[in-house]
């Protein structure tokens, strides 16, 4: 790959609790929670998600109330981004191993018991990956293009899929996004284009083309898994670029940018932008002491 033809986008520099693609979806979110009156904000996702962390930063600025549902239990000394929720203040709700549908339902549960006790409570889904949510992501491709001309390839984290839904809306072209999936989503082939769709149609786009492209082989035996090939994308890129990168979501992105262009997907011309999601956190984890 020729020395112009990679940039890297830097979501994790977004300025909000440490930084992070989630950022940008929370704008609209919390946005629409304003206009409708709540007082609560409502979201959850694993041990260490970044995105918790992010909606309780989010609600303390807007002085919002927030309550995140963990999918685990309570650990015995909190590490990583468990640490910085418990600096960040919500109620937290432990809610046992739970798969991805299990923590949407575990969500939505707390929203009702909330509402039941007279809050007014906005429930965010795992990943702010609503239609809402990634209308953020039309707005960061509109951005992406007036910042590097004839992008041909956004490589991103799939997780949730919101990010990857809202960038193909905002690019009309399902070929411009490898989306590399971490293993939270179990359908991600199916719910990428489907929001996609929508989120273009909610933006007064037109419906995107092609074909939905996920690379399925980075994410290991499951979510948040140590990896050599994450590794080898970590220290890729800390020891050539002083970047650092998470191992949950962008070295596994890396990793995918880095087999695709090895095997001859991604060629030597291709214009392409890396886009980097944040996560810092997870590096301090104890799932990662001895690993790193």
């Amino acid at each position: 790959m020729d020395d112009d033809a990679l940039w890297v986008k830097r979501d994790d520099c977004t300025g909000l609790a440490g930084g992070g693609n989630k950022a940008r979806k929370l704008e609209y979110l919390c946005a629409e929670a304003v206009t409708q009156g709540c007082d609560t904000l409502v979201t959850g996702g694993g041990r260490q998600s970044n995105h918790v962390r992010m909606t309780a930063a989010a609600a303390n600025r807007l002085g919002l109330a927030c309550t995140i549902v963990l999918a685990g239990d309570r650990p015995d000394h909190p590490t990583g981004n468990v640490v910085l929720d418990l600096v960040l203040g919500p109620d937290i709700v432990w809610a046992g191993a739970l798969d991805y549908y299990g923590t949407e339902a575990a969500i939505e549960e707390a929203a009702s018991r909330l509402r039941a006790e007279g809050r007014r409570a906005y429930a965010v889904p795992v990943g702010g990956a609503s239609v809402t949510g990634a209308l953020g992501y039309v707005a960061a491709a509109d951005e992406l293009t007036a910042q590097v001309d004839d992008v041909d390839l956004v490589v991103v984290a799939d997780g949730s899929g919101g990010t990857h839904a809202g960038l193909v809306a905002g690019l009309g072209d399902h070929a411009k996004v490898l989306g590399v999936d971490v293993g939270t989503r179990p359908d991600l082939d199916d719910q990428v284009p489907a929001k996609a769709a929508e989120v273009a149609a909610r933006a007064g786009r037109r419906t995107p083309t092609g074909d939905v492209v996920i690379d399925h082989d980075r994410f290991g035996s499951g979510y948040g898994d140590p990896t050599d090939d994450c590794r080898e994308a970590l220290d890729l890129a800390g020891r050539l670029e002083g970047l650092l990168l998470d191992p949950v979501y962008s070295g596994k992105a890396l990793a995918g940018l880095v087999a695709a262009r090895r095997d001859g997907r991604i060629g030597r011309d291709t214009r392409v932008v890396f886009l980097h999601t944040g996560g810092l956190p997870a590096l301090f984890a104890a799932r990662y002491a001895t690993w790193v």
